[in-house]
């Protein structure tokens, strides 16, 4: 097996095998996930026709992201990287070949595909906390920017491509979906076989119980005053744009624009995420991290409330593609201040708290978006989150753990 990369060994990105192994497995297999996760809702509905079983895998599939993330992170900090997330693709791959052959045999039982969900989903936060952390032992740190910035534009690349893959295999057979997802997390895991690189650094001997585990990683992170401010400043924001997309599809329909409208928006949306991700080393590497977080926040309060006043399909397609590139651009900078701050043998706790602090309510703030939008309307709502995002940014600028003087650039820091 390979020595970790080393300041002497460098290769470009575009020229370290094991780099372009890991990137390229992850692609095929979050591609593969999008796609499922669009097939599950269509599968049930066309064989129930039940909204309720429907929205029954739907909640199967986004649970673990709730309940799961804290324990899977203290976990992949006790296991070995490669072998978790080849333990990840292998069970995906059994998992999504179940309903394969359930569908090609011409049965069906959504309690079936309730557990195939929320197992599949497991498996994947699993596999994620786990790359998140073995990234930076098959790159130089001086790479790690531009790494990173690829890994995010890949995922959003999976996310544009997954909605309409999924529909578009539906068509063509039920099982077809899952075939493609259990062809890719085959592909992926014998990626992962190839890669000659250790995925983590010597762990310390010994073993305490989960829950100790999981209060250190709370505790490193409540302790280091940049993220623990900009992950709350995020949650809230994520919380609020919650409502943005569908205040969207309700200007449209009030305007009479075909359903390709929407399309289009939506689409805009996932295209300046990717290039937003493409673009995050840069503005990681020219702007400092405060006035990054504090000149997004601000660009999504202005996007959000000049949405209001633009009717077009396009314009709105635009605007809506300023707030996917917002957001990937804070994703990229967030994971290479996190990931080099962080001690190794804490990564995946680190990034499970983080994942789960900066997402984990978003099910609420579409649940109050969707009361906000009832109640009085896109116009109003829009205009309502883009008062309280600019109130964000205010307080953002303002806020004393934003203005640390402590560079991350140098290394991460020991526990």
């Amino acid at each position: 097996m390979a020595d970790p990369v080393t300041g002497t060994d460098v290769p470009p990105l575009h020229r370290n095998r094991d780099f372009l192994l890991l990137w390229s497995g992850a692609a095929v297999s979050f591609l593969g996930n999008r796609v499922s996760a669009y097939a599950y809702p269509l599968l049930v509905l066309w064989h129930t026709g039940s909204p309720l079983a429907m929205s029954a895998v739907s909640c199967a599939a986004l649970l673990p992201l709730l309940v799961v993330q804290l324990p899977a992170g203290a976990l992949v900090d006790r296991w070995d990287r490669r072998r978790v997330m080849l333990a990840c693709e292998a069970g995906r791959f059994l998992a999504l070949g179940s309903v394969v052959t359930v569908l090609a045999l011409g049965a069906f039982a959504p309690a079936h595909l309730v557990l195939v969900a929320f197992a599949e989903s497991t498996l994947a936060v699993c596999y994620r906390l786990a790359e998140r952390g073995a990234v930076r032992n098959v790159v130089h740190p001086t790479q790690l920017p531009p790494a990173i910035s690829r890994n995010e534009a890949r995922g959003r690349a999976a996310a544009l491509l997954g909605q309409p893959g999924g529909v578009l295999l539906q068509t063509v057979a039920h099982w077809a979906p899952f075939a493609f997802t259990a062809g890719a997390h085959l592909l992926s895991l014998l990626t992962l076989m190839l890669i000659r690189r250790p995925f983590q650094e010597r762990r310390p001997a010994g073993r305490r119980a989960l829950r100790q585990d999981i209060a250190q990683g709370l505790r490193w992170l409540n302790g280091h005053r940049f993220l623990r401010a900009a992950l709350g400043f995020l949650a809230a924001a994520n919380l609020l744009l919650q409502a943005v997309p569908l205040a969207l599809l309700l200007l449209v329909k009030e305007e009479g624009a075909a359903k390709a409208a929407v399309a289009l928006i939506v689409g805009a949306g996932g295209l300046g995420g990717v290039f937003g991700a493409l673009t995050g080393g840069w503005w990681e590497r020219h702007l400092s991290r405060r006035t990054i977080f504090v000149l997004g926040l601000a660009c999504w309060a202005v996007l959000t409330c000049a949405m209001v006043w633009a009717r077009d399909p396009v314009l709105l397609g635009a605007l809506f593609a300023g707030t996917g590139f917002v957001g990937a651009v804070f994703n990229v900078v967030g994971a290479v201040v996190q990931t080099r701050a962080t001690p190794d043998a804490l990564q995946g706790r680190v990034v499970g708290v983080s994942y789960l602090l900066g997402s984990g309510a978003n099910a609420l703030g579409a649940l109050l978006g969707g009361l906000t939008l009832a109640a009085w309307g896109p116009a109003v709502t829009l205009l309502l989150v883009g008062a309280l995002l600019t109130a964000l940014a205010t307080a953002a600028a303002l806020a004393p753990a934003l203005h640390t003087r402590h560079d991350l650039r140098e290394g991460p820091v020991t526990p």
